[in-house]
C-alpha cells in the first residue's frame, strides 16, 4: 500500500492529508485563529466543585472554563502503579476530598471545546515523544496493543528496562508508555526519546513552580510537525510540504527524531494547488455532503447529530445479478469499507450507529462486520465496534478529540437554522394567515401589506386567492402582497397601514 501525506500552508490555515492508494483517507485542519489545545498542559484553579457529578470546573485561561472529573485528578504522592488514585479497592475518592474551590491543579487538554462545551481535562498527564509516552505520575511500562509480536515486546521491555531504572516502593521513576512507531527501533532510538522526554518534563516542572493560574506551561507541537511525530512511519512513501519555511522547520524535525526518513521529504513546487493532487480537495468537498455514493450503485447518507452519528445504507440502483440476498450482501460489504473510510475522513466520533441492510445469512454478517473492522485497522483514533444488534444495527465508538470536519468547516445554515429542512411554501402560507388574524385583533390599521419570498407570494395569488379573498371579508380589511427577492422561504413580515 503506498501512503502519502500532503501538508497545505497558508497564512492563516493549515491542512495535513494523509493519501492511501491515490485516496484521501484523512484530513486535518488547523486554524491561527482557532488553534487546538489537546495535549497542552496549564496550570489551572479549581472554580467550581459539583459533588453530585463527581467533577469541578477548572479556569485554565480558555473562553469557558474545562471539566476535570474525580476519576481524572491524581495526587502524585498517593499515584498507583498504573498511574490512578488508589486506596486498595478501587473505589474513587469523593471530589470533595480530592480538591477544594480556589486550589491550584495541573492539568492537561484531552479533548477539545466541543460546541457549547468547555475543555475536558485529565491531571494524568502525559507527554508523547516519537517512540514513548513519558507518564510522569506513574511509574508503569507498558507496550502497545497493536504491537502483537510477543517476543517483541519483550524485547521492548527489555531495552527499556535498564534506560528508565527500577521500580522501587516509593521511588519517583515516571512511566512510560511504548507506542506503535516503537516496534523494531533500536536501543539508541529508544534512549534519545527518554533522555528528550526527561528534559521536556524537566522544563515543565520549571515552568509550573513559576506559572500563575490560568498559564499554559507545555504546548504541544504544530499540526504539521503532530502529524509527522504521530503518523510519519517506513510506510509512507513521500512526505510533500508546499511552504519553504514550513518545510524547513519539517526538515530539521525529522533530521533530529527521524534520520532514517530523511529522504522522504519534499518541498512541493508545482503549479497545481498540492491538494488537488489526487483529487484530495474535491474529497474534502464531498465529505461534507450527507450522501455518499458507493460504486455499486447504492449509497450512504451520514447524519451527525449532537448525540451520535448514524450511517443509513441503501441498496439504491444496485440489483445484483443472483440473488436478494447476495444483492444486500455485497451491498453491505462495499458499505463497511466506504463506512470506515468516512468515519476517518470526517473525523467523526463519540457514538456511531451503522445501519446495515438487513441480512439472514449469520457468516454475511459476520463477514461484514469482519470488513468494517478491517478498515478501521488503519484508524488512528481508538475505535470500537460490537456485533449486529437483533435490529440489525452496528453500535461503535471512535474517540473524539476535536471537532469533526464538518463542525470546522461548516456552520448552521441561517436559511433552516441547522435543521437540515425548510417549511414548505404551503405551511408558510398559513403562518400568514394566521398572523395577519393575529396583528388585526391587537392594532388598528386600515390595510395591511404582507412581504415575503417570490414563491410564497406566487402560491398566494394563484392558489389561495380564494382564501385570501374570504380572510379580507373576515377581518374587513384589505391585504396586499409583495414579492421580496432577498427573503428566505420561511421568512415573512406583516406591516400594517
Amino acid at each position: 500500500m503506498s501512503e502519502e501525506i500532503l501538508i497545505n500552508v497558508t497564512p492563516r490555515e493549515t491542512r495535513v492529508g494523509v493519501v492511501e492508494n491515490g485516496m484521501l483517507q484523512e484530513v486535518h485542519v488547523e486554524r491561527a485563529s482557532r488553534r487546538g489545545y489537546v495535549g497542552n498542559i496549564y496550570k489551572g484553579r479549581v472554580q467550581r466543585v459539583m459533588p453530585g457529578m463527581q467533577a469541578v470546573f477548572v479556569e485554565i485561561g480558555l473562553e469557558r472554563a474545562a471539566f476535570l472529573h474525580a476519576s481524572d485528578i491524581v495526587r502524585p504522592q498517593a499515584a498507583g502503579a498504573d498511574g490512578a488514585e488508589s486506596n486498595g479497592n478501587g473505589h474513587v475518592p469523593s471530589i470533595s476530598e480530592l480538591v477544594h474551590e480556589g486550589q491550584e491543579i495541573v492539568v492537561q487538554v484531552v479533548k477539545d471545546p466541543i460546541s457549547t462545551k468547555g475543555a475536558r481535562l485529565s491531571a494524568h498527564l502525559s507527554i508523547p515523544s516519537r517512540y514513548l509516552v513519558l507518564l510522569p505520575y506513574s511509574r508503569t511500562l507498558g507496550i502497545s496493543a497493536r504491537i502483537e509480536d510477543e517476543a517483541e515486546r519483550q524485547r521492548l521491555k527489555d531495552v527499556l528496562s535498564p534506560m528508565i531504572g527500577e521500580d522501587t516502593p516509593g521511588g519517583n521513576r515516571p512511566g512510560y508508555i511504548v507506542r506503535t512507531n516503537a516496534e523494531g527501533q533500536s536501543a539508541e532510538s529508544l534512549a534519545f526519546d527518554v533522555a528528550y522526554l526527561g528534559k521536556v518534563w524537566r522544563v515543565v516542572q520549571e515552568n509550573i513552580a513559576k506559572a500563575k493560574a490560568g498559564e499554559r506551561v507545555y504546548e504541544e507541537l504544530s499540526l504539521p510537525l503532530r502529524s509527522l511525530r504521530d503518523m510519519l512511519n517506513s510506510d509512507i512513501e513521500k512526505v510533500r510540504v508546499d511552504s519553504q519555511a514550513t518545510y524547513d522547520n519539517v526538515v530539521k524535525f525529522v533530521h533530529k527524531f527521524m534520520p532514517s526518513l530523511d529522504d522522504r521529504i519534499e518541498h512541493y513546487d508545482g503549479e497545481r494547488p498540492i491538494f488537488d493532487l489526487y483529487g484530495a480537495e474535491d474529497e474534502m468537498q464531498r465529505a461534507l455532503r450527507k450522501e455518499v455514493p458507493l460504486k455499486s450503485g447504492g449509497y450512504l447518507i451520514v447524519d451527525q447529530t449532537e448525540a451520535m452519528t448514524t450511517i443509513d445504507v441503501n441498496t439504491g440502483a444496485y440489483l445484483g445479478n443472483r440473488n436478494l440476498e447476495e444483492t444486500v450482501y455485497r451491498t453491505n460489504l462495499e458499505a463497511a469499507q466506504a463506512a470506515s473510510r468516512q468515519l476517518r475522513l470526517r473525523n467523526l466520533g463519540g457514538i456511531i450507529i451503522i445501519d446495515f441492510i438487513d441480512m439472514v445469512d449469520e457468516e454475511h454478517k459476520r463477514q461484514v462486520l469482519r470488513m468494517l473492522n478491517k478498515g478501521l485497522a488503519r484508524d488512528h483514533a481508538k475505535t470500537t465496534v460490537y456485533p449486529i444488534s437483533a435490529l440489525g444495527l452496528v453500535e461503535m465508538t471512535r474517540k473524539r478529540t476535536t471537532e469533526s470536519l464538518a463542525r470546522q468547516l461548516c456552520e448552521p445554515c441561517a436559511t433552516c437554522n441547522g435543521r437540515g429542512v425548510l417549511k414548505t411554501a404551503e405551511t408558510i402560507t398559513y403562518e400568514i394567515f394566521r398572523e395577519i388574524t393575529r396583528a388585526v385583533r391587537q392594532f388598528d390599521a386600515e390595510k395591511l401589506l404582507v412581504m415575503a419570498n417570490p414563491a410564497v407570494v406566487n402560491r398566494i395569488l394563484e392558489e389561495e386567492s380564494g382564501a385570501v379573498a374570504e380572510l379580507e371579508e373576515f377581518i374587513s380589511k384589505s391585504i396586499r402582497f409583495q414579492a421580496e427577492e432577498h427573503y428566505s422561504q420561511e421568512q415573512f413580515d406583516v406591516v400594517l397601514l
